[in-house]
This record gives C-alpha cells, sequence and structure tokens, in this order.
C-alpha cells in the first residue's frame, strides 16, 4: 500500500459522495441533510471554512472524512468512510488522527461528532481519541443520530 492523505479537490468530490452513500445506504438510509451537504461540498463545507480530507492508495480514493463548521473555532466531524476492503486496517484512525491534528494546528476550540450506537467499533474509536459524550438536541441535524461526542482541543 502507499497510503496518502490529501485534502479536497474538485475531482474528489464524486469519491466523497459515493463513499459515504455506501456506508450510509448499507447502515441507515440517505436523509435529506447528507443529500444537500454531498452534492454541494464547496457551500456546505469548504467555503464557510471547513475542509475535507481522503485516503489515497496510489491513485485510488479509499476514504474521506470533512470537517465542517459549526459555530466559530466549533467543527463537526462528519462524513467518515473508508472504502469495505480497506477497513480494519486503522486507516480510519489515521485519517481521524490527522484530521484532530489539522484543527488543532488551526486553533480551534473543539470538535463534536453526530453519531449512532449501533456504530459500536466507531464510538469506541472516537473515545479511544478523546471524545466525550454530550447530551444531545432534541433537534439535531440528523434523524438517525442517538449520541453526540466532543472533544476540547485547547
Amino acid at each position: 500500500m502507499n497510503i496518502e492523505i490529501i485534502s479536497f479537490k474538485p475531482e474528489y468530490a464524486n469519491d466523497f459522495k459515493e463513499l459515504n452513500i455506501a456506508w450510509l445506504t448499507k447502515y441507515f438510509w440517505v436523509e435529506p441533510h447528507d443529500e444537500e451537504v454531498l452534492a454541494k461540498p464547496q457551500k456546505y463545507i469548504l467555503d464557510p471554512g471547513g475542509n475535507i480530507f481522503f485516503i489515497k492508495d496510489g491513485d485510488k480514493i479509499i476514504g474521506t472524512v470533512a470537517l465542517m463548521k459549526i459555530e466559530e473555532n466549533v467543527f463537526e466531524l462528519t462524513k467518515m468512510a473508508v472504502t469495505p476492503q480497506y477497513q480494519g486496517q486503522q486507516l480510519g484512525q489515521k485519517l481521524l488522527e490527522h484530521t484532530i491534528q489539522f484543527a488543532r494546528d488551526q486553533g480551534w476550540k473543539k470538535l463534536i461528532i453526530y453519531s449512532n450506537r449501533k456504530l459500536e467499533n466507531a464510538i469506541f474509536i472516537y473515545k479511544k481519541y478523546g471524545f466525550e459524550e454530550i447530551p444531545i438536541e432534541p433537534n439535531n441535524p440528523y434523524a438517525r443520530g442517538d449520541i453526540k461526542m466532543k472533544l476540547e482541543l485547547s
């Protein structure tokens, strides 16, 4: 494997969408909020000050994660996916480490995650990296979301 982590380029927009549609349809469903963000990552993630990262193996995109601005210095870690045949190789953790370090380098205050308790492995990994469960608001952006976590960066 020749693994590297890169930032968003317009030619990867379809990879971002397809990787996320794949895991969403495997475990849940694609919500209207997902469709909007995945169809227009420039508008909803990048223009407001967020970022999208990808893991590449050679010239193949095999994973992704996004940082979407919630408020000043607070970002949602979202849309994280790794191609099934590459799962179990700690690539999601490499992506998570990169993303957390990027957020710290930007001087951001906090990362939040909305998830679902059904994704036990993901929640275990988030806790391993210091995310703590916090109360979830009743009108959270995801119908499937039943857990909210935060990581204080400063």
